[in-house]
C-alpha cells in the first residue's frame, strides 16, 4: 500500500522539528554551559543522531529528507518529482519553526537566557558568525559541504549499494563530520529549513542573513545531483 501525503507530510514536518530541537538546543542548552558544555564535538554529533534516529523512526515513510536541499536534489536526480517536492519542503520548513519554537520556550525557563543575546543556534556570518567569518567563506563552505552530504545520500540510497540497511548511520555521521569541520565558520545550515525556523524567530540580522543559507544548501544540492547523474552514477 502507498503511504498517503499526509503521511509522508506529517513525518517530514515531525523529523524537521526533532532535527532542529535537539540540533540547534544542543548549542543553545548544551553547547556552552561551562565546563558541562558539550561544546562543538557535541553538538556535532547532536545534529548527526537526530539525523541517525529519524532515518530508523520515518525512514519507511516519507524517506527521512527533512532538508529542502535533500527533496531538490532528489529532484534533479530523477527520484522525485517536483510536485511532491514541493510539499516535502513545505512540511520541512513548518517543522524547522516549529521545532525552533519549542526550544525557545524551553530555553526561556532559564532566567538568564535572551532570545537576543542567546538566541536558538541560528546560522550566520561575519560578526555573526562564531568565529566571524566572512560571507565569501559562509558561502563556499556551505556550498561544498552541502554538495559532499548529498553525495553520501545519493550513494548510500542506490539500489546498487549493497550496504543500504546502513543508509541513516552514514548519513548521520556524514552530518557529524560535516559539522565538525563547519560549525566555527557558520554555525553549519546545509538546511534551509534547519535555518529558516531559529532565524524566524530571532529575526533581526539572523533573518536579514538567512538568504545565505537557503541559497548555499540548493547550490551544493543541484551541482551534487548533476555530477552524481552525469558522471557518478552514469550507465
Amino acid at each position: 500500500m502507498e503511504t498517503s501525503k499526509f503521511s509522508k507530510f506529517s513525518a517530514e514536518f515531525l523529523g524537521t522539528l526533532v532535527l532542529v530541537l535537539m540540533g540547534c538546543g544542543s548549542a543553545v542548552i548544551a553547547g556552552a554551559n561551562g565546563t558541562a558544555g558539550v561544546g562543538l564535538l557535541g553538538i556535532s554529533f547532536a545534529f548527526g543522531l537526530s539525523v541517525v534516529a529519524m532515518a530508523y523512526a520515518i525512514g519507511h515513510i516519507s524517506g527521512c529528507h527533512i532538508n529542502p536541499a535533500i527533496s531538490i536534489g532528489m529532484v534533479v536526480t530523477g527520484r522525485m518529482n517536483a510536485s511532491e517536492a514541493v510539499y516535502y519542503i513545505v512540511a520541512q520548513i513548518l517543522g524547522g519553526i516549529a521545532g525552533a519554537a519549542i526550544l525557545m520556550l524551553i530555553a526561556s525557563g532559564k532566567p538568564e537566557y535572551s532570545l537576543a543575546a542567546n538566541g536558538l543556534g541560528q546560522n550566520g556570518y561575519e560578526a555573526f558568525s562564531p568565529q566571524h567569518y566572512n560571507l565569501q567563506a559562509g558561502l563556499i563552505a556551505e556550498v561544498v559541504l552541502t554538495f559532499i552530504f548529498l553525495l553520501v545520500i545519493f550513494g548510500s540510497t542506490s539500489t546498487k549499494n549493497i550496504n543500504g540497511g546502513f543508509a541513516g548511520l552514514a548519513i548521520g555521521l556524514s552530518l557529524v563530520l560535516i559539522h565538525i569541520v563547519g560549525i566555527p565558520v557558520t554555525g553549519v545550515s546545509v538546511n534551509p529549513a534547519r535555518s529558516i525556523g531559529p532565524a524566524v524567530l530571532v529575526g533581526g540580522q539572523a533573518l536579514s542573513q538567512v538568504w545565505l543559507f537557503i541559497v548555499a544548501p540548493i547550490v551544493g544540492a543541484v551541482l551534487s545531483g548533476i555530477v552524481w547523474k552525469t558522471v557518478l552514477e552514469r550507465n
